[in-house]
């Protein structure tokens, strides 16, 4: 049995009060369309179409990667309209999944056991219970609790508005059976649609079994369709998110002031994060690390036994087991921090390679560099390795020693064990074993009356 999924991109989400298509909107900073559909392409057999609408372009360009049909809704006529437009794409043997991209918080689990109770002559509607159900369509029900119909709620009487089971629209139909209900869909209610809801009496007409299944927890099935919304299950998310890292291990000091925006792909153990922790991209986080309070690490790998002090920025950089980084550093890409380094508060290091043992502790700049094992660069040292058009390359060899106030003009090699006077220039290699400096002779001046300034007439 082949599952065509069709997901209905095709909204505006003009409640969102934005020029940018609301499923591009983001939660853990994916946008939502693509929550939908990395859940639905784990799916075996799985054939996917999009319908698209409203910024259609911006959509595709920023989804090129997706394999996946577009299909164009060029007009807004309704959820069953949208569906109309992926006829072309289903056979008769399909079971069709029918999702929503500004639903995001979609578990695969819920709906794979929605796919299981559909067949041939079963159709599987995923419905919810709501203590608000306002705003909702309602599950109608007969004397024998079989699902009669669903009524969208401004058609609904009185009576209908009091039941609390709506319908989430996530269906799984049998894919003749659509093709012939979509067909049949007539616009004959309050908002001039064409209400996919309505085949759910076709069904019950045509003797087609309607089974309901329901989520774990009722996020799973919420939209999008303001900021507010869109907050809440940002929330949510990320509540999800800290649940699973404590259930392996990890010590959260608030799991309400933590966000994972990407995926953690390897964890140690007791591994301790501070509040205001934003965890991003593709990390990797070994044994007995702890990370402080309002660091940002994007992309990183951080060994066994580092400590990130507070408001560290780390972004596509590799940090070595028993490091300690902080507080107030930033790594940028291309950094890698071998084993035992110290980087200290207001150190950027950019680019560059860090061997065993050194340390770069305050206020410096090292960028473009190789520096070796035990490098003790001294506070307020700069590598200057841009001209203005080119960038070059500093290497900084085993045991050398920097003092203060330095500058590196690059391209310049220190040799091995070499020390580099506080407040130089250096220009030139620094020779090995030697001392180098380059500062201009101390003159005092005796007698010398600072300035006093008129008085004004």
């Amino acid at each position: 049995m082949r599952i065509s999924t069709i997901i209905l991109a095709a909204g505006k989400g003009t409640r969102m009060r934005s020029d940018k298509p609301k499923v591009l909107h983001a939660i853990a900073n994916k946008p939502l369309l693509r929550h939908v559909y990395d859940m639905s392409a784990q799916l075996q057999n799985n054939a996917i179409t999009i319908i698209y609408g409203h910024g259609g372009d911006v959509l595709k360009s920023s989804h090129v990667d997706l394999a996946a049909t577009w299909t164009e809704q060029r007009e807004q006529l309704g959820t069953g309209h949208a569906v109309q437009q992926a006829i072309p794409t289903i056979e008769d043997t399909d079971t069709v999944l029918i999702l929503y991209a500004d639903v995001p918080l979609l578990k695969l689990v819920t709906v794979e056991r929605l796919l299981s109770l559909a067949n041939a002559k079963t159709l599987a509607l995923l419905t919810v219970n709501l203590a608000d159900p306002a705003g909702y369509g309602r599950i109608v029900r007969n004397e024998q609790s079989q699902v009669e119909k669903i009524v969208e709620e401004k058609d609904a009487s009185a009576q209908e508005k009091t039941i609390h089971e709506v319908n989430t629209g996530i269906m799984a139909v049998p894919g003749a059976y659509l093709k012939k209900w979509l067909q049949a869909l007539k616009n004959n209610n309050a908002q001039g649609e064409f209400y996919l809801t309505d085949i759910i009496e076709m069904a019950v007409a045509d003797n087609v079994s309607v089974v309901t299944a329901q989520p774990e927890h009722e996020d799973e099935v919420l939209g999008v369709n303001n900021r507010a919304q869109l907050n809440y299950l940002e929330r949510s998310y990320q509540a999800q998110q800290a649940a699973v890292l404590m259930e392996k291990g990890v010590t959260l000091m608030d799991a309400s002031r933590f966000d994972l925006r990407g995926e953690i792909v390897a964890l140690g153990q007791d591994v301790i994060i501070d509040v205001n922790v934003i965890l991003e991209g593709k990390i990797s986080i070994g044994n007995n690390v702890h990370i402080g309070a309002g660091c940002c690490v994007k992309n990183a790998v951080i060994g066994d036994n580092v400590e990130i002090l507070p408001n560290c920025v780390i972004d596509d950089a590799e940090i070595g087991a028993g490091s300690r980084v902080g507080p107030f550093a930033r790594l940028r890409p291309g950094t890698i921090l071998a084993e035992q380094v110290h980087v200290g508060n207001f150190v950027e290091i950019k680019k560059s390679t860090v061997a065993q043992g050194s340390k770069v502790n305050h206020l410096s700049y090292i960028g473009d560099t190789t520096m070796g094992s035990n490098v003790n660069v001294g506070a307020g040292t700069i590598t200057c390795n841009y001209d203005g058009v080119n960038k070059y390359q500093t290497i900084i060899e085993d045991g050398v020693f920097i003092g203060s106030n330095t500058q590196l003009i690059a391209p310049v090699t220190i040799a091995k064990n070499a020390t580099l006077g506080a407040g130089s220039t250096i220009t030139k290699d620094a020779p090995e074993s030697q001392l180098t400096l380059s500062r201009a002779k101390q003159v005092s001046i005796a007698g010398w009356q600072r300035p006093v300034k008129k008085e004004s007439k």
